[in-house]
């Protein structure tokens, strides 16, 4: 099977990704060939550093979305292995290994140990391999990053973020107990435990859709992220209250939330009678959304 590539870590599959898969899979019916990914295990900070970067999707949820987009084939390299290889050994291999024919590439884009910067360098080199190389045509103004939308979702700006996602923004976890205080007063929470390699939005009350992973129904949710002030928490946690939710205990169960809107900052109470008319408010908030 023979490929048009492009070569990415494709953080987010978000509206920047998508224009550029775009032209790939343009590029591919133009040569008939099939459409392919060349993507990292891990991203390069993350083994640079050796420190985990926050991701916006788990490799799970980034094969799943590059896959929606049309594209063939997903090609995994790990970066520990390819960050050696000069930018012609890496193009051999892709060329040899992948059956990658054409390769689309940014002007400003660079791989390979050796770091060269012009196009026509690469260019030469993909000649010298039997590979066509194929220049990006350059993104709509105000282009979207990976790195706008991690910022969007840290000042809690979820509409922002998720206009240049082009989706809700995610966040999976497996509901686990709290501390019980949800119940006390009436409205019962999930308390989730995400991936640790996901990006959480920053503090505060949320507007959002729930599901229970494997089951179809959705729910309105009402979130908060945060230490919960008010009854005096240490950590950062996660709880969903599901609107009109009659099922059984969620606890072990894994819980999809999609975030639509952050309505207010988290605040500390003076008791919890004004925490149970603040929520109140909120849950009137979301229902009329």
């Amino acid at each position: 099977m023979a490929y048009a590539a492009t070569i990415g870590f494709f953080d987010g599959v978000h509206k920047g990704h998508r224009f550029l898969l775009d032209q790939l899979q343009q590029v591919a019916a133009k040569y008939a060939l099939k459409a392919a990914v060349l993507t990292l295990d891990e991203h390069p900070q993350s083994v640079l550093s050796g420190l985990q970067k926050l991701l916006l999707n788990t490799p799970e949820e980034r094969t799943e979305l590059l896959k929606k987009t049309g594209i063939d084939e997903i090609f995994i390299f790990h970066f520990d292995v390819i960050r050696q290889l000069t930018a012609e050994e890496f193009m051999r291999l892709i060329r040899e290994r992948c059956d990658v024919q054409v390769l689309l590439m940014g002007y400003d884009h660079q791989f390979g140990s050796d770091r060269l910067t012009d196009f026509a360098d690469y260019d030469a080199l993909a000649a010298k391999v039997g590979l066509k190389l194929i220049p990006v045509t350059q993104a709509p103004d105000g282009a979207v990053s990976s790195s706008k939308i991690r910022k969007a979702l840290l000042a809690g700006d979820m509409l922002r973020a998720n206009t240049m996602l082009g989706y809700s923004y995610r966040l999976d976890g497996t509901v686990v107990h709290g501390n019980g205080v949800g119940h006390t007063i009436g409205f019962p929470t999930a308390n989730i435990q995400p991936d640790p390699r996901k990006l959480i939005p920053g503090s505060g009350v949320y507007a959002a859709y729930a599901s229970v992973i494997g089951n179809p129904a959705t729910y309105k949710a009402l979130v908060n992220i945060g230490t919960n002030p008010t009854v005096g928490n240490d950590h950062l946690t996660i709880e969903a209250y599901l609107i009109d939710y009659q099922g059984e205990e969620l606890y072990g169960n894994s819980l999809s939330l999609r975030f639509e809107q952050r309505i207010r900052s988290e605040h500390k109470f003076n008791s919890l009678d004004e925490l149970k008319v603040q929520i109140h408010a909120d849950l009137l908030t979301v229902s009329n959304l």
